[in-house]
């Protein structure tokens, strides 16, 4: 049964009346940026054997989170800044840009379906939406990126793509999804106060 309540609290005092970025919302997005940062840096684990280097953080449920809560402006700045780190790292720019395109394809979709109604069934058509957006986003972009950050073909890419990459990503959509959905309301709750 769809609800017709609102699912996130009114963020109207995190934009100035210009249409600008209040204070709070520069401060709320740069502590979901360090947040997002610190899960990507220091919880990091793969999640099927055979292929460690497709490595899973829950830095995805910051990010989702921030764009329900504050939109889609705060969910791509959370879906891109916090990889920046990960030049710095093994993953270096392909894991930055693999990062990026696999948390920002699910959450401004989400986020911007969410935007236009806050419900609850919304919500989850928005999760629904960014999380097959955000499948196809990865997979295509391990075609591409993939040989050249591990030396592989293509065609050895495009043969992982049923045993490792898509259930990999699933998962991983999964995941984010849930816990989003099991965490927003207490997490936008304390924001609001």
């Amino acid at each position: 049964m769809a609800q017709s309540t609102t699912f996130r609290h009114d963020t109207h005092s995190t934009t100035t009346s210009a249409g600008g970025w209040s204070t709070k919302r520069i401060a709320v997005t740069a502590l979901f940026c360090a947040v997002a940062a610190i899960c990507t840096l220091f919880i990091e684990f793969p999640l099927l054997p055979g292929v460690s280097w497709l490595q899973y953080d829950p830095s995805g449920i910051v990010a989702l989170v921030a764009g329900f809560a504050f939109g889609p402006g705060v969910g791509a700045v959370v879906s891109t800044i916090p990889y920046l780190v990960h030049l710095g790292t093994s993953g270096g720019i392909y894991g930055t840009i693999m990062a990026m395109l696999a948390t920002a394809t699910l959450v401004i979709p989400a986020s911007l379906i969410y935007r236009a109604r806050t419900t609850r069934s919304d919500a989850v058509l928005g999760m629904v939406v960014g999380g097959i957006i955000s499948v196809v986003a990865c997979i295509l972009g391990n075609l591409v990126i993939t040989p050249f950050y591990a030396g592989m073909t293509v065609d050895a890419v495009a043969a992982l793509i049923v045993p490792a990459l898509l259930p990999f990503n699933l998962i991983k959509v999964v995941v984010n999804c849930v816990v989003c959905g099991l965490i927003y309301k207490p997490v936008s709750k304390a924001l609001a106060d």
